[in-house]
């Protein structure tokens, strides 16, 4: 795989965390009062806007890095573990094209 194919596809994983964080924003909205639904099904819709924000979160930092990684793309460093300088796999590069660390010191 050459730079261009894994340009394209973290241009992709791009595209995919925006719409993903667009539905996130969208159902983590206030939870408002309602006569209609009872007090546990309130409850249930605030734990899962929780989660929800929660989850936004993480495809923020995902959608930070991902930008980060793209940006660097041309660089020489780009594929070499931050932590221990030795090529991250191309695999891994495939799963997670925001990684930075080879897949041993990510454990």
């Amino acid at each position: 795989m050459n730079r261009k194919e894994i340009r394209q596809l973290i241009e992709k994983e791009i595209s995919r965390t925006k719409k993903l964080i667009r539905d996130y924003e969208e159902m983590s909205q206030p939870v408002e009062p309602d006569d209609a639904i009872g007090r546990i099904s309130r409850m249930d819709a605030i734990n899962n806007q929780s989660v929800t924000e929660a989850s936004l979160r993480q495809a923020r930092e995902k959608l930070k890095n991902l930008e980060d990684v793209l940006s660097g793309i041309e660089k020489k460093g780009f594929g070499v573990c931050r932590k221990c300088g030795n090529e991250i796999h191309i695999r891994r590069i495939m799963v997670r094209p925001e990684s930075t660390l080879c897949i041993r010191c990510a454990v």
